[in-house]
Order: C-alpha cells, then sequence, then structure tokens
C-alpha cells in the first residue's frame, strides 16, 4: 500500500489555498445580494406618496389588510400607502387627471412592494396545504402552479415603477366604488387576462378604459393581469428594494 505524506508546510499551503477560496465565493454571494435587493430602512428620496402629488386617488392597499390570497396582513406593509419612484408616481398622476376629467377615479390596490412581502408570498406559495383562500383567489388553479406567472421571487414591484389598480365611480351618495371588470382583483385566473373573452360587453369596456387611461401615460399592462400596469422605462431594471410601506 502506497503511503501519502503532506509535510505541515504544504498542509498550510493548501489550507491557505482553500481559506482564499472561500473568502472569494463569499464576497461574490456579498457584492451579488448587494446589487439584488437594496436592504436600507429608509425611503428613498426618489420614491414619493402618490397621494402627494394627485390627492384624489383612492388608495386600499390590498396587503395592509387580511383581504388578499395570503389571508392577512402581509410582511412590510404597516400603512395604506402608496410609494412609487418619482417617474411612475408623476405619470399616475397624470392618469388620475384623465380619469376624473372622465367621471372616474383611479383605485390603487397596490404600488412599491417591499421585498420581504414578495418572500412572504413565496413562503404561503411554498405551504401547499394551505388553501384557505383558493375559493376567492384561484378557485380553478392548484396552489402549486401560481409560482411563475403570479407569484414570482423577484417583483416589478419592489422596484417602484409597478402598480395594481382599477377605476371607480361615485354612486349616489358620492362614495367611491370599484366598476366591474369581469374578475376582482388578484384573482389568479384565465378570466383576469387582458382580453378575456368570458366577461361582458360592459366588464370589457371598462378594463379598456382603464388600459387607454394608462397606455396614454406611459403604462405597460401585464398579459395575465388586467390591473397590473408598469412604467416604462422602469427606473430600476436589477434594484429590489425592501424599505417598508409606512
Amino acid at each position: 500500500m502506497t503511503k501519502y505524506v503532506i509535510n505541515s508546510k504544504e498542509m498550510k499551503t493548501h489550507f491557505s489555498t482553500l481559506k482564499s477560496l472561500l473568502f472569494a465565493v463569499a464576497i461574490s454571494s456579498s457584492v451579488v445580494s448587494t446589487a439584488a435587493v437594496a436592504e436600507s430602512p429608509a425611503i428613498p428620496a426618489n420614491f414619493v406618496d402618490v397621494t402627494s402629488l394627485a390627492p384624489t386617488i383612492q388608495v386600499h392597499m390590498a396587503y395592509f389588510t387580511n383581504n388578499n390570497f395570503v389571508g392577512t396582513v402581509v410582511d412590510g406593509y404597516q400603512a395604506n400607502t402608496c410609494f412609487l419612484h418619482i417617474d411612475a408616481a408623476q405619470a399616475l398622476a397624470k392618469a388620475q387627471q384623465a380619469a376624473m376629467q372622465q367621471g372616474y377615479s383611479l383605485w390603487v390596490y397596490d404600488c412599491y412592494r417591499p421585498q420581504r412581502a414578495v418572500d412572504h408570498f413565496m413562503r404561503w406559495a411554498a405551504d401547499t396545504a394551505d388553501t384557505a383562500t383558493k375559493a376567492e383567489f384561484y378557485p380553478n388553479l392548484a396552489k402549486d402552479t401560481l409560482v411563475g406567472e403570479y407569484i414570482a421571487e423577484k417583483s416589478g414591484h419592489s422596484r417602484g415603477s409597478t402598480v395594481d389598480l382599477s377605476l371607480a365611480k361615485q354612486d349616489s351618495s358620492g362614495q367611491w366604488q370599484v366598476v366591474d371588470t369581469g374578475s376582482p382583483f388578484d384573482l389568479f385566473d384565465p378570466i383576469s387576462n387582458v382580453g378575456s373573452s368570458g366577461i361582458t360587453a360592459e366588464q370589457q369596456a371598462n378594463r379598456q378604459r382603464l388600459l387607454d387611461i394608462m397606455s396614454a401615460t406611459g403604462f405597460n399592462v401585464y398579459s395575465m393581469e388586467w390591473w397590473h400596469f408598469t412604467h416604462q422605462p422602469p427606473a430600476y431594471t436589477d434594484t429590489y428594494f425592501d424599505f417598508v410601506v409606512q
């Protein structure tokens, strides 16, 4: 049997090399993480509360309530506040002006979304035994199919240029009520697709009115969700913020 003997000098050399490699990997991972998620607790100077530019916008942040597909207040939402990057916020203020001129108001469900909220979504999606909200939010889909087209590890909302919203109209008492668009916000179902054939002409007209208003002010719609719009070009393409909504 051949014996392999490594002297103390060789051992030190091998250990030093291994230590250097591990350190390089750690630094590399740290750089990737820092580039991907901006974890500063402070609200960036170029993010604003949209109501500071358009006070008449109706803000009803769904994830600051229990009435959402997770079934509870989502991590990172501490107030009913709609933050967006200044470019998207200014465009949304123009969209609100256009809506008001037609007798409507924008009704906002979500704006900037902290990365910790997205992480909460992913934990919820991984728990396939929890189907408490299935009947209301994904009645025709299996929970394990939601990640990808509806839920993702990184969201454009966390970059500050994406908003989820509908239109509202005042009733006889002057209260704003969401118009009928054929499917409610966050219904994960083909009927929520832009151009779905499973809705009435009036419902389609309401979707089209929203689409026209948003498109005219620089927003593109996501084809799977009639309520999901991103301002173009997005201010950030690979930075995801994690400050809380407060």
